[in-house]
C-alpha cells in the first residue's frame, strides 16, 4: 500500500512537472504568435502609411492639375478675344495675366507636394530600414516606386511645357 501511494504520488508529481512544461510552451508559443502578429501589423502600418502618402500626392495633383488647365483655358480664351477684328486695343492682356499666374502656381504647387511627398517617403523607408535591422518587421519587402509620385512629375513637365508655351505667345 504505501509503494502504490508513492507510486501514486510520483506520478502526480510528474503529471505536474509535465503540465508546467506545457504550460511554459503554450506560453513561449502565444509570445512567438504574438510577436509574429506585431512583426506583421508594423510591416502593414508601414503600406499604409505609404498608401496615405500617395493619396495625398494625389489631392495636390488634383488641384495643381485645376490650377493649370483653368489658368491655360483663361490665358487662351482672353488671347483669342484679342484676335478679333474689332478689338484695336488689348484689354485683355490683365485677364491673360492671371491666366499665366494661376498656372505658375499650380506648377509651384505641384513642386512643393513633390518635394514634400519625396522628403517624407525617405523619411518613411529609414525608419522601416532601422525597424528591419531590430528585426521588429516580418519582412523586408522594398517599396515599390510611387506611380503617383511618377504622374507628378510628368505633369510638373507638362506645366512647365505650358507656361513656357504661354510666356512666348504673351511677348511674341
Amino acid at each position: 500500500m504505501i509503494g502504490l501511494n508513492v507510486l501514486s504520488k510520483m506520478t502526480d508529481f510528474m503529471s505536474e512537472e509535465q503540465k508546467m512544461k506545457e504550460s511554459t510552451e503554450n506560453s513561449k508559443n502565444a509570445k512567438d504568435i504574438s510577436l509574429l502578429l506585431s512583426k506583421h501589423n508594423t510591416s502593414l502600418s508601414f503600406q499604409r502609411t505609404r498608401l496615405s502618402a500617395d493619396r495625398t500626392l494625389m489631392s495636390v495633383i488634383r488641384t495643381a492639375l485645376s490650377l493649370i488647365g483653368f489658368g491655360f483655358t483663361i490665358f487662351q480664351f482672353f488671347r483669342s478675344l484679342r484676335e478679333i477684328e474689332g478689338i484695336k486695343i488689348d484689354p485683355t492682356m490683365g485677364a491673360r495675366k492671371v491666366g499665366l499666374a494661376m498656372v505658375g502656381l499650380g506648377i509651384f504647387m505641384l513642386l512643393l507636394g513633390i518635394i514634400y511627398h519625396s522628403f517624407f517617403m525617405l523619411q518613411v523607408r529609414r525608419e522601416r530600414q532601422r525597424l528591419d535591422e531590430m528585426g521588429l518587421i516580418i519582412e523586408h519587402d522594398k517599396f515599390p516606386f510611387s506611380m503617383t509620385l511618377i504622374v507628378a512629375l510628368l505633369l510638373l513637365l507638362l506645366g512647365v511645357i505650358v507656361i513656357i508655351t504661354m510666356i512666348s505667345q504673351l511677348t511674341g
